[in-house]
């Protein structure tokens, strides 16, 4: 008898003990959250964060680890997918870093913590200075030589170069104030490129190039001293500056009454009259005092893949 109870002890005191530690429980089930979306365009209105859940509870959308107003606990569908949306609108442009943390709704579930989403807030390639709008494009000066001088023509748009050779800065923009009017000599006070590294500004001029009119600047690469040589990515800022003006072009609508193809005037056929549309076109007026002449510029938002780069010329084996 007193063996029997022994081992019966023995029994019970090893069933608590593993009690005791967990394992005569069963361990609660773990849950998942997948992140997905987060890219869109700054300003450009919300963007949807997916929340994708092993079952049905809320999320919590996170952004730089803290909360994102108005996703403080969104609720997942309830049924699978259990997806939880949240509408995020961001404060700039730029790399943003969104996580999330999922409750489920039964208790014996666990949490779960998200994957990490990296995305990247897109911003409008040309700027977003107002009223004046400003297109940039670099092309090869004519005049390459060495090796690889057959391979490159004059003029041809590229990104890359090769040091030695002169890069031409192409510049075109149009100022809003003006009715959308091209920025030429007559309307502009003052155009200049700022290219770090490079002490003072790059005027730019206007003038006719083969039948057609824009803006440009040179700069020249090269070992020699006095010339741009700094291998990689050349960072630049294009300025323009229009002139103050005491007229401004106002858009405007007026009537007008439509015609046939042979230029006839088309009557309503129950009433016998004209018929008219309603059209927009520019009128100018003046103002006084004078407007002020606004300020426009740009800086390359491209990745730096597609921006303007410098490179060493290839060895010769």
């Amino acid at each position: 008898m007193k063996s029997t109870k022994s081992k019966l002890v023995i029994v019970t005191t090893v069933i608590s003990a593993l009690m005791t530690l967990g394992m005569g429980s069963a361990s609660a089930a773990d849950s998942t959250l997948i992140l997905s979306g987060g890219n869109g365009v700054y300003e450009l209105g919300p963007i949807t964060i997916n929340g994708t859940a092993s079952s049905v509870g809320v999320v919590k959308f996170m952004l730089g680890g803290s909360v994102i107003t108005g996703c403080e606990a969104v609720a997942t569908a309830s049924a699978a997918p259990f997806v939880a949306k949240c509408a995020w609108v961001p404060a700039a442009a730029g790399a943003a870093v969104l996580t999330g943390e999922f409750t489920p709704k039964d208790s014996s579930l666990t949490t779960a913590t998200s994957n990490t989403l990296n995305v990247k807030i897109g911003v409008p390639v040309q700027g977003v200075v107002s009223p004046i709008h400003i297109y940039v494009d670099t092309v090869l000066a004519s005049g390459s030589t060495g090796d690889l001088a057959p391979r490159f023509n004059s003029c041809a748009i590229t990104n890359e170069y090769l040091l030695g050779q002169t890069i031409v800065f192409r510049v075109y923009a149009n100022n809003a104030d003006q009715g959308g009017a091209v920025m030429d000599s007559s309307n502009t006070a003052k155009g200049f490129i700022e290219v770090a590294g490079v002490k003072d500004p790059i005027a730019l001029s206007y003038g006719n190039h083969s039948g057609v009119a824009f803006w440009t600047a040179i700069l020249k690469t090269g070992a020699a001293e006095g010339l741009y040589k700094t291998l990689g990515v050349i960072n630049y800022k294009i300025t323009l500056i229009a002139k103050d003006a005491d007229s401004m072009k106002v858009l405007s609508t007026k009537m007008v009454a439509q015609k046939t193809a042979d230029g006839a005037r088309v009557t309503d056929p129950a009433t016998g009259r004209t018929v008219y549309d309603r059209v927009t076109y520019y009128r100018t007026v003046k103002v006084s005092p004078a407007l002020k002449g606004a300020t426009g510029t740009w800086s390359s938002n491209f990745t730096q893949t597609s921006q303007l780069a410098l490179f060493a010329v290839p060895a010769k084996k």
